[in-house]
């Protein structure tokens, strides 16, 4: 079980070797916090499956986002991408994988841990942030910074799905094409595999988590086999393995690396690579800067209004509901 509390990253450390780490899916964190009446920067709780099951010692308004682990409270289904009222002494759990890899428990009024470097996310290496710098474990107990009171709405019902659902289906293209930009090794490559590279498909391997995902496919080369300095990388990067195969960094990636660096993945199109797991399979796709940058606004602009629209429905529930 690998489940974490992160938030959006760690960032202006990387200089002194600490990585910005975060979450996997940072858009997915953020619609969690959105329906759930936070701010997007707030701690999250990362759920892989199987997943810790959650008991609530008060009431609490909370959010499910990403992969869909077919959670249920207290035995009965609910569903991801609404907010939900739970009542106190309820049992969140997750039963089976539906689709995606990670999903995100946003709870309203935030998770009190910790700051540590301006971040609550979790650096498991340095055993620092988040809870007690480590994945959390049975027992653990988190507090919350502020609770709400929903008991007056809730009345005696276990729980209360409010009736407005995220849309974040704010792009449409295919699900397992993955949009790059050339990285500074790129021309290395021979002809040959430069073709290769944009031709075949690629499988995520089972050798993958949070610092990188293993790729396998038909090895590619380059030309020469000279030495590359060592040289800043990022969320995104493809590095180029000596055997051939490719790794693709992710949000605990280290912050240099001596590997030819052939491409990054688009900001726009982080939150799909996060939501892959082993066995999935992966095309890549060169575009110009000018499209990853229209696709980054576009995204942005999705998320601004769905938070806008969030909040105005929240504001009047509770206030129809009082």
């Amino acid at each position: 079980m690998l489940d974490t509390v992160q938030d959006m990253g760690r960032y202006g450390w990387q200089h002194l070797g600490v990585n910005p780490g975060g979450a996997m899916d940072k858009m997915s964190a953020k619609v969690a916090n959105i329906l759930a009446g936070n701010d997007c920067g707030e701690a999250v709780v990362e759920l892989h499956f199987p997943a810790s099951s959650l008991f609530f010692e008060q009431p609490a308004l909370i959010a499910l986002s990403g992969a869909d682990f077919s959670a249920t409270v207290n035995g009965d289904e609910v569903p991801m991408l609404h907010p939900i009222m739970v009542s106190k002494y309820s049992i969140l759990q997750f039963h089976k994988i539906s689709c995606g890899a990670r999903a995100y428990l946003a709870v309203n009024g935030g998770l009190d841990v910790p700051e540590w470097l301006n971040s609550y996310s979790t650096h498991l290496k340095a055993g620092a942030g988040g809870f007690k710098g480590r994945p959390l474990q049975n027992d653990d107990e988190i507090s919350l910074k502020k609770h709400t009171d929903v008991c007056t709405i809730l009345g005696k019902k276990e729980f209360i799905v409010l009736p407005w659902k995220a849309d974040t289906a704010w792009d449409h293209d295919e699900p397992e094409d993955i949009y790059l930009l050339a990285g500074n090794e790129f021309n290395r490559l021979s002809d040959d595999s430069k073709e290769l590279f944009i031709d075949q498909s690629y499988t995520i391997t089972t050798q993958s988590d949070r610092m990188g995902y293993q790729m396998k496919g038909e090895p590619i080369f380059t030309d020469a086999n000279e030495e590359v300095i060592s040289s800043g990388v990022n969320f995104g990067t493809i590095q180029l393995l000596p055997g051939g195969q490719l790794t693709v960094l992710m949000a605990d990636h280290q912050t240099t690396g001596g590997y030819p660096r052939l491409a990054h993945v688009i900001s726009a199109h982080h939150y799909k690579l996060a939501q892959m797991k082993p066995g999935d399979t992966i095309r890549f796709r060169f575009v110009s800067i000018s499209t990853a940058e229209e696709l980054l606004v576009k995204q942005h602009q999705h998320l601004l209004q769905l938070k806008n629209a969030c909040a105005f429905r929240l504001q009047q529930y509770l206030n129809g509901k009082s």
